[in-house]
């Protein structure tokens, strides 16, 4: 029997060994236990230990660790951005522009605005899924507060390219926003010297731990952002809370083996790519909705024609785990807002399935696991094909 292979690395990732031995230390009675925000001995190691995680992923995206804020997750960190800065720069405009694209997080949160009175512009992509920077110029007006764009779309891997997007907005005096959460640990990002004000990330997207993620928020001290809960303070009022040390100190462990592993991690995705690829061609009517170059190699989107996207992931969910796009619209049966914002219908966007994958993931998962998802595609096709009369 096949054992179950895990190709969802996009809805999340197993978290490294060496991020759950960090996470130990801060847990139990012989461990470091204490609220960070407790004035003694026990929190002042806690304070330490998120600290110490703040400046490793400042250090590891060029920034300053004082312009780290801790969340829950991107979600949280794409909603505190979005609504934050809409709310408090409502004086200034009331237009934000955002892609048709996005996680749900973003345009979710863009369509509460709306219901505040915000005016939103959702820019289509191109069939590729780009947005180009014509696009974006056109996109902004007089009264454009803020533009949130993501950096690697998590349904298909298309990459925008936020420094070429950016540069418009620090040109029109914009906010930038990017939904980051893709993209970190796998694309080198530098914020140093870059047009990008905030930037969001989740931990559990690159071998850390569900639960926890970040915002990064450019000259944090001198931007007024508005809170989305009430509480004590904590993350600069931005994001008040007890933190929870274990899950920030298996954040900054994943981000430092990001650092140390993601030439290596990206060689590794190319490698598995081109062998998914080689067994994709295999099989007659089969589109990649994905780039064939440039996009994130750790993400294949591709329609399988004449097999119903659902029921190619039912038919294999015992033995390879696959998915048909955000795990975070799985709840729904509604096609792909991705793919249909590219311009991808009927039997095309209805048969998409996403195939994701990491360092984790060996030649022989790649192997055994294409070889029974080509093999079911086959054998759903012949069932579903009429009866010759």
């Amino acid at each position: 029997m096949l054992k179950l292979v895990y190709l969802d690395y996009a809805a999340t990732t197993p978290v490294d060994k060496a991020v759950v031995n960090e996470m130990n230390k801060y847990l139990s009675y012989d461990g470091i236990y204490g609220n960070p925000s407790s004035s003694h001995s026990f929190g002042f190691l806690a304070e330490q230990a998120v600290e110490n995680a703040r400046e490793t992923i400042a250090e590891f995206l060029g920034c300053q660790s004082k312009e780290i804020v801790f969340t829950s997750g991107a979600t949280e960190s794409n909603n505190i951005a979005i609504k934050g800065i809409a709310r408090t720069n409502k004086h200034k405009g009331n237009h934000i522009v955002t892609s048709s694209t996005e996680h749900k997080a973003v345009i979710d949160a863009c369509k509460a605005l709306e219901k505040e009175g915000f005016n939103i512009t959702y820019i289509n992509p191109d069939k590729g899924g780009k947005i180009t920077t014509e696009q974006l110029r056109q996109a902004i007006k007089a009264d454009t507060i803020l533009v949130s764009l993501m950096h690697v779309n998590n349904e298909t891997g298309v990459i925008q390219n936020p420094s070429e997007l950016g540069a418009i907005t620090k040109e029109r005096g914009v906010y930038f926003h990017v939904d980051a959460a893709q993209s970190i640990g796998k694309l080198p990002i530098d914020l140093s010297d870059s047009p990008i004000d905030f930037l969001s990330c989740s931990s559990h997207k690159i071998y850390g731990p569900k639960g926890v993620g970040f915002l990064y928020i450019k000259n944090r001290p001198t931007v007024h952002i508005q809170a989305l809960i009430d509480g004590g303070g904590q993350e600069f009022g931005i994001r008040p809370g007890t933190l929870p040390t274990h899950q920030i100190a298996g954040l900054g462990r994943a981000i430092a083996l990001a650092s140390g592993n993601i030439h290596d991690d990206m060689e590794h995705a190319q490698k598995l790519r081109r062998e998914i690829i080689g067994k994709l061609n295999e099989l007659d009517d089969v589109v990649l909705n994905s780039p064939e170059q440039g996009g994130l190699p750790n993400i294949i989107n591709a329609s399988f024609l004449g097999v119903e996207s659902q029921t190619l992931t039912t038919s294999l969910q015992n033995e390879v785990a696959i998915s048909t796009g955000s795990a975070c619209s799985s709840g729904t049966i509604e096609p792909s807002h991705v793919l249909r914002s590219m311009g991808i219908e009927g039997d095309r966007l209805n048969s998409a399935v996403r195939i994701s994958y990491g360092r984790y993931t060996t030649l022989d998962d790649i192997d055994n696991a294409m070889t029974k998802l080509v093999s079911e595609a086959i054998r759903i096709r012949d069932y579903s094909k009429p009866e010759s009369v």
